[in-house]
């Protein structure tokens, strides 16, 4: 039966059916501010994806949904107007014959606890109550106001709960998961070697004090190094402008990167911020979003008139750039010198250099929105600044 399961994830992955995400929850304990971060690197056949608000709960709260979904019925990462965030990533070696029916439920089961949730505890009480079967596989982030941060690895029926808190689980205050959970089978499972080489840049950063949320969607999401071969596509210098790009965190099928950064145990929930990147993230610029401005968010990440996000438009066009060979295993390889070269005028570069205004003025607004209070009109008025700067960017720098 091994043999066959193993068989079928094989048909999975060569059919694209498998969404192989990096995710971690990294608690205030080792992040340069003491504030607890959530990280979702999501990958899916879905290219698409847009950012909803939704006021159909007990919270109102912001998700990143596929584009196709009009009415937002699944959400893959977001939060929640009490501090409470949540994400996944599938798990292939939970169970290792599941017979049941019910199956890709996990972003209708997250929607459903953003509108009720308030904590860690609360999340756990709505698995324990929640009806079964629950229709998924997966690892579950979680993180609240109040200090709380965990992993529930979670099939049809069972969970395991995995706290960050727990210095013994935990000896360095983060916990990664890829597409395998660590009470699954050890035999099955994907992602083995996105885990290594996340957890290299997130031990290194630990140790140097730079685990920051832009460090996690800029090098973190956008890393291009390989930990089994030791390839940094950075730095490697290719016999043609094509290079193979598998196992890499970023890969053809990775459409967004979400990074949410919570508050420390007494502030603000309001200050809670979820930077986002909409769109292939290696071509994609990072937009943050704060829940208190209601309906009132982004252009660049809302449906426009065709159903998509205008940023996510952008990306998937110099995505294709990247990805020429649209024949046979053509999105097994990437023309690198799209991306980066010697003369610093690669797209990857260009939107790194590019993010840099963003991500300061971000960060000069929350340090003072912590001392004088959130400003929900300042806030808007950033929005529209960011709407201009990014369509202007991309015009003048990115065509």
């Amino acid at each position: 039966m091994k043999k066959i399961m193993r068989i079928l994830l094989v048909f999975l992955v060569t059919t694209n059916l498998l969404y192989p995400c990096t995710t971690a929850i990294i608690s205030g304990k080792c992040t340069k501010d003491g504030r607890p971060l959530l990280w979702k690197h999501r990958d899916t056949s879905t290219e698409d994806n847009k950012i909803m608000y939704f006021n159909d709960g007990n919270y109102p709260y912001v998700g990143l949904v596929d584009s196709k979904d009009k009415e937002g019925e699944n959400v893959w990462a977001g939060y929640n107007s009490t501090g409470f965030a949540i994400m996944n990533s599938a798990s292939y070696n939970l169970i290792a014959e599941d017979t049941i029916k019910l199956v890709d439920q996990e972003g209708i089961l997250m929607k459903e606890a953003l509108k009720v949730c308030k904590t860690v505890d609360d999340f756990e009480k709505f698995l324990q109550n929640h009806k079964k079967p629950l229709g998924v596989q997966a690892n579950f982030g979680v993180i609240d106001a109040q200090g709380g941060a965990a992993y529930y690895e979670t099939d049809q029926f069972n969970y395991v709960k995995i706290d960050v808190n727990d210095s013994k689980i935990a000896p360095f205050g983060y916990v990664i998961r890829t597409n395998y959970s660590f009470t699954g089978d050890p035999e099955t499972g994907f992602g083995y070697i996105r885990y290594n080489t996340a957890n290299n840049l997130f031990a290194q950063a630990v140790a140097e004090n730079k685990l920051t949320p832009e460090f996690v969607f800029t090098e973190a999401s956008r890393c291009l190094t390989n930990s089994l071969t030791g390839i940094n596509l950075y730095e490697y210098v290719t016999p043609t402008s094509f290079t193979a790009f598998a196992d890499y965190i970023p890969r053809s099928t990775s459409v967004a990167s979400i990074v949410i950064a919570g508050v420390r145990k007494g502030e603000d929930v309001k200050m809670t911020t979820m930077w986002a990147i909409v769109g292939f993230p290696l071509t994609s610029m990072v937009i943050p979003v704060w829940l208190e401005t209601g309906e009132q968010l982004p252009k660049q990440l809302l449906a426009n008139e065709t159903g998509k996000a205008p940023i996510c438009e952008k990306a998937n066009l110099l995505k294709a750039k990247c990805y020429p060979i649209k024949r046979g295993s053509g999105e097994n390889y990437i023309k690198i010198d799209e991306l980066v070269n010697n003369s610093d005028s690669g797209i990857l570069q260009l939107i790194k250099t590019g993010e840099k205004e963003i991500i300061s003025k971000t960060n000069t607004l929350l340090s003072k929105w912590r001392f004088n209070g959130f400003d929900k009109s300042e806030a808007a008025n950033y929005y529209k600044w960011i709407d201009d700067y990014i369509e202007n960017y991309y015009i003048n720098y990115l065509k």
